[in-house]
């Protein structure tokens, strides 16, 4: 049960903490250092409504800011610190931000940020030195008033999508303008649904510039829970961290399930994740075999979710559910689904179609009224352009995204089908399917595989061969390629469209 939608928890207790460098926040920390940076961007100019850019390594300033946004009727927007300056600059100018804060290590990202950008007023640097053109973090909060200038009111995180199919997308919902601490729907289900509570531990293994890790972190502390905050996935070290810390809840992706399962039994069976109550895994469909594996190992704590940043709608499955519905991303606790044609109309149970959420909450791509129209229907209905069908009980079961689909001799394929069958090959560490050029069938079905360190010698014609034996002959890749390392983000979600980009320039649909 949450007990408070605030900071003003156990003073003492560790808000966060970073295993990577030992940095950690206790909530006094927390909430005396957000509720003075908010009153020093008041003091700058910064005003409810306007936006703050978070550009920071994993490090405790990330909470500060987020917090003094929240908590003062900000948005606030991370920024991948990965960007090129112009991309990430892009960003900045269109959410609109009035303040940026960033850090030592990315000063001159940072620098390149203002130069493009004139409209930010306040810019403030995590640094142990003087910077020209930017205020120290710590020094700004150590001199600014305890109290605020306006009466603190809820803000609104406004993230930017990954930009795997496109350049990144605002999704802008409104501010509500209710008092702080009123909290906002995502902290009610995620206590109703995954018995977030006071006490509980919650690892994040990927960066905070991405939505879940930031937002279930965030979650987290609203009810006293502890958050450790990884800066990368790496699959040994956090089978340590959950014994280490005792976690209790676990934000994950399938494809981390993958690399845990293709790790050593020694190396599996060394650390001991019994303290874990609630492993939630999401960001794509999880291979069945994968899941069931996860299973026999962690028992029954593995839940699933569907849903996007847009907030439209939600779906969850639990363990047993999954059990009588396998491959399911469950039903809805927030909005209800519909199947729907390319005219439209709504599909009965059973057939594939693109998943709509009907009654979820309201978004809008930031000054994108095309995008945000084509996201809608007359209805008012909206999707996140993935495709699924329903079962007979009502569980969504996700096909793919709509434009990662293979038109290939006039028939539709669905990647992620065929990567799932690839992914289990134990020579296979990753594996990516694309269309590349054909000028017989339009498109060819390619698949871009990263072999394990013991996969090498493993051929084309023996994945082709595996794929044969548990697909239609139709849908397994007519080529395979080989590489090094596929492009995921840190959140695991696959770089498709850089594998098409790099493909398109030659028939053979490998890289030039």
């Amino acid at each position: 049960m949450v007990t408070s939608q605030d900071l003003s928890h156990a003073p003492d207790a560790i808000a966060v903490v970073f295993p990577d460098t030992g940095e950690q926040l206790t909530y006094r920390e927390l909430d005396d250092r957000s509720s003075r940076l908010a009153r020093a961007l008041q003091d700058r100019g910064v005003r409810p409504g306007d936006t703050v850019a978070i550009l920071l390594p994993n490090i405790g300033a990330y909470y500060v800011v987020a917090w003094a946004a929240q908590r003062s009727g900000l948005r606030f927007t991370p920024v991948n610190r990965h960007l090129t300056a112009a991309e990430a600059a892009y960003v900045v100018e269109d959410c609109g931000a009035t303040a940026l804060v960033s850090s030592d290590d990315l000063v001159d990202l940072a620098r390149e940020i203002c130069a493009a950008v004139p409209g930010i007023r306040a810019r403030v640097l995590v640094a142990d030195g003087h910077h020209d053109g930017f205020e120290q973090l710590d020094t700004i909060i150590a001199a600014a008033h305890p109290e605020p200038l306006f009466p603190e009111t809820e803000g609104i995180a406004m993230f930017y999508s990954s930009g795997t199919t496109g350049r990144p997308k605002g999704i802008t919902r409104e501010l509500t303008g209710a008092p702080f601490g009123t909290g906002g729907p995502m902290d009610g289900l995620l206590a109703s649904a995954y018995g977030f509570a006071p006490g509980m531990v919650l690892l994040t293994p990927a960066p905070l510039y991405h939505a879940a890790p930031l937002g279930w972190g965030m979650a987290a502390q609203r009810c006293g829970g502890t958050v450790v905050a990884m800066s990368r996935f790496e699959p040994v070290e956090m089978l340590r961290l959950v014994e280490t810390f005792a976690v209790t809840h676990l934000l994950v992706v399938p494809t981390m399930f993958v690399r845990l399962l293709k790790l050593p039994e020694d190396a599996r069976r060394t650390f001991d994740p019994s303290s874990l109550r609630m492993v939630v895994h999401a960001a794509a469909p999880c291979p069945v075999p994968v899941k069931r594996a996860m299973l026999d190992w962690w028992g029954p704590v593995i839940h699933e979710f569907y849903a996007g940043s847009e907030g439209n709608g939600f779906c969850a499955i639990g363990p047993q559910e999954w059990l009588a519905h396998p491959g399911s991303v469950g039903r809805p606790l927030l909005g209800s689904v519909h199947i729907v044609d390319d005219e439209g109309v709504e599909l009965p149970v059973g057939e594939v179609g693109t998943v709509y959420f009907e009654g979820g909450g309201r978004f809008s791509y930031h000054r994108d009224a095309e995008k945000t129209a084509s996201a809608h229907d007359a209805r008012g209905w909206s999707t996140l352009g993935d495709v699924g069908r329903l079962d007979d009980d009502g569980y969504l079961h996700l096909v793919d995204r709509r434009s990662d689909l293979i038109i290939t001799g006039g028939v539709n394929v669905y990647p992620q089908e065929i990567e799932n069958v690839l992914v289990l090959h134990p020579a296979v560490g990753d594996a990516a399917v694309i269309g590349v050029p054909d000028d017989d069938l339009g498109r060819r079905v390619h698949a871009v595989v990263e072999l394990t360190e013991q996969g090498t010698g493993t051929t084309a014609e023996e994945l082709v061969a595996y794929c044969r034996e548990r697909l239609a002959h139709f849908k397994c890749p007519r080529s395979v390629e080989f590489t090094g390392a596929l492009p995921r983000l840190p959140t695991g979600k696959l770089l498709r469209r850089v594998l098409i980009a790099e493909r398109e320039r030659t028939p053979s649909g490998r890289p030039a």
